[in-house]
């Protein structure tokens, strides 16, 4: 059973080990989060080998629910949070595409002939990715080929070809449109990549687009009410 790290159970770490929700900020990387959790959890039971873990990265762009376990038996936990149900807010930028599929790569201007989608059209091709689709994971990902990062390997000048693999998005909202910018709202099952599902929605509208800005609002029954913000380990 997953507990709060507030709650006491008996034993001499349960005031710290359970599983919880943290409110992970724009500008810094999931595992700089667990690194902050971590040294927290040292501090408060002395034990400098206690496991901390997260399950469901969200990069540095992006803020949100993040699902943090602390201690051996919480951590052993962590893949049935990873494979729970998440819903994210998503800004969408046409007109162009980035290299990281999100703003912090660098843009080209779409190749072809942009012409601009009236809100019918964005509804449309959106939701054309409900269900059972085909994704492609970003480049710069950190899903490992031949045991390292893809990131790492892109970084180092290689030529990396990711892999297209199967996701479920149970729905997808279109919040509002004013071009060449679509807030959308997507509720998403595991391995699902937000940066690629904006990349694809631009490719179905002929326009091109980037993921510009994403909030995950909510990760299996955590959402942000429940969660712990980053200077609770400062």
């Amino acid at each position: 059973m997953n507990v709060s790290v507030s709650q006491v159970e008996g034993g001499r770490h349960t005031q710290v080990e359970g599983v919880f929700a943290l409110w992970k900020p724009v500008g810094i990387s999931s595992q700089r989060a667990v690194q902050k959790v971590k040294y927290w959890a040292r501090a408060q039971t002395g034990e400098k080998k206690i496991r901390v873990g997260h399950g469901g990265t969200l990069d540095p762009l992006a803020e949100g629910v993040l699902i943090i376990a602390v201690g051996r038996t919480y951590t052993r936990q962590i893949e049935q949070h990873v494979a729970a149900e998440k819903e994210y807010i998503a800004q969408i930028t046409l007109g162009e595409t980035s290299a990281t599929d999100d703003a912090e790569g660098e843009k080209t201007l779409w190749p072809h002939e942009v012409v601009i989608p009236d809100e019918a059209a964005v509804i449309q091709a959106v939701g054309e990715f409900v269900g059972d689709i085909d994704q492609v994971p970003p480049a710069y990902s950190a899903i490992k080929l031949q045991g390292q990062e893809a990131y790492k390997r892109v970084r180092r000048g290689e030529e990396v070809k990711m892999q297209s693999r199967t996701v479920h998005i149970e729905k997808i909202e279109v919040l509002s449109y004013s071009y060449p910018f679509v807030s959308i709202r997507v509720i998403c099952g595991k391995g699902t990549y937000i940066r690629s599902l904006a990349r694809d929605i631009g490719t179905a509208l002929n326009t091109g687009a980037y993921m510009s800005a994403l909030t995950r609002t909510r990760v299996g029954a955590y959402t942000q009410e429940q969660c712990r913000k980053i200077v609770d380990f400062e």
